[in-house]
């Protein structure tokens, strides 16, 4: 495996890491996935309950299974470095290039879009101010700019202000679910009846639910983008996964139970059909009135606010590791002389997120999926290539239940990416497309570099 060209500052700790971790996964999503859940679930708490517990363990047993191949090998760049190492530059590339072009950048223009509209409701709501579109454009773009510009001055200023989000935006969230279940007064049934539907149909629905959630956990695998920079990484990189996933998975279930017990699933119906899908909100104003709503909207804005700027630390120290291997922008290995962070990097970054927020984001949140599903799949199948590639490679940490737990990981990234497929077959065969142009472009870069280097 090749060494590191360039030293990075290993500066982020256990703390820090559950920070990125958490900050970037509780985003916008808890606020509204719930609705979505219910919906596909036919409006059944125990069987949502049941939805969200599911996905949290499956993106539990991914995440353990991420926390051998990080601290095995804790270097920038994450998914692309165990890709590359198990099947080669052409399927790393593939997966850096579509999570350049689509994935990850279009992640960040979705965040800042997300606040804000957010920003724009909670200043209508407070002060009568109406943005309009081009405003609210304006705003998610100079959004970018400004935490692009906070991650360029070393990664210690970053991950601080990861932790201070981090810290302000749970606070809220941990009242409103305490003061839901002291005076929520709905009892909530969590009985799971599936009216004898077939077992397929059964099992159609569930994934179907499911696969709603991970956008609610997406986030967990980018601690490892930034591997180059955590200190003691065979400690603190496993149990940064294993904690923020586990409490996170405890956090949706136990919010979303708190719901139930203010909004009845009636009064939740007919709030998501009026395309009112942010209950969070409403349960806040029946408890605490303007003030409650008020501060659930304020959270919302800290919460996408926080995963904003670690989408925007972290997915520049893929392309950093892409440019090494020569495949990408050459400038993007770059490190500042001063504050050892990838600029290039983070800039290239910054602008195709505002290319994609300024050309329209259309089936954006599939298409993370679709991607996000596929590349996961090979880096799960690559634990046992490295098992036999490298057997006296360090394990700090191995995955438990091995082989089992990888194998169970595959088959059912592989039935969900079939889920995905049937979901949203434009948002898929655009992915699809997206991954056979790559080819072509790598190939392109590889001859290029070979001539030049004649």
């Amino acid at each position: 495996m090749d060494k590191e060209k360039q030293s990075l500052d290993r500066s982020i700790g256990l703390f820090g890491g559950i920070s990125i971790l958490t900050g970037i996964m509780v985003g916008s999503g808890i606020f509204f996935i719930g609705s979505y859940v219910l919906m596909r679930t036919d409006y059944s708490s125990g069987t949502s309950l049941l939805v969200w517990l599911i996905g949290g363990l499956i993106t539990l047993i991914y995440g353990l299974i991420y926390g051998e191949l990080g601290a095995m090998m804790p270097k920038a760049g994450g998914y692309y470095v165990y890709l590359r190492e198990a099947f080669g530059k052409p399927v790393a590339f593939l997966s850096g290039f579509v999570n350049f072009i689509l994935a990850s950048s279009g992640s960040i223009a979705a965040l800042a879009i997300a606040f804000s509209l957010i920003l724009s409701n909670v200043l209508s709501m407070l002060f009568s101010i109406t943005m309009s579109s081009l405003v609210m454009s304006l705003i998610s773009v100079i959004m970018i700019i400004l935490l692009s510009l906070l991650n360029f001055f070393e990664i210690r200023l970053g991950a601080l202000v990861q932790k201070i989000f981090f810290v302000i935006k749970i606070i809220p969230i941990f009242l409103i679910i305490i003061l839901g279940l002291i005076l929520g007064t709905n009892s909530v049934s969590l009985s799971i009846d599936f009216n004898q539907m077939p077992f397929f149909d059964v099992l159609t629905m569930i994934g179907y639910a499911v696969i709603a959630t991970f956008w609610a956990y997406e986030g967990w695998t980018n601690l490892n983008s930034v591997a180059g920079e955590v200190k003691k990484p065979g400690r603190n990189i496993p149990l940064s996964l294993i904690i923020s996933i586990g409490s996170v998975t405890l956090l949706y279930v136990i919010y979303q139970y708190s719901t139930f017990r203010v909004l009845s699933l009636a009064d939740l119906q007919a709030l998501i059909q009026g395309d009112n899908i942010y209950t969070g909100i409403n349960a806040a104003y029946v408890l605490i009135g303007n003030i409650g709503m008020y501060l659930v909207m304020i959270t919302m804005l800290l919460s996408v606010l926080g995963a904003l700027n670690g989408s925007i630390m972290v997915f520049p120290r893929v392309y950093y590791a892409m440019s090494h291997d020569g495949v990408l922008f050459p400038k993007f290995k770059e490190l500042h002389s001063k504050y050892k962070t990838p600029y290039y990097a983070i800039i290239g970054s910054a602008i195709m997120a505002v290319i994609l927020l300024v050309f329209g984001l259309d089936d954006l949140i599939s298409l993370i999926a679709f991607s996000g599903l596929l590349f996961n799949g090979l880096i799960f199948i690559s634990l046992f290539i490295f098992r036999k590639k490298y057997p006296n490679i360090e394990r700090p940490y191995k995955v438990p239940f091995y082989p089992y737990l990888p194998a169970l990981a595959i088959i059912v990234t592989g039935l969900l990416l079939v889920a995905v497929y049937v979901e949203n077959i434009r948002s898929s065969l655009i992915g699809t497309g997206v991954l056979l142009l790559g080819l072509p472009i790598y190939y392109g870069i590889k001859y290029f570099n070979k001539t030049k280097s004649q």
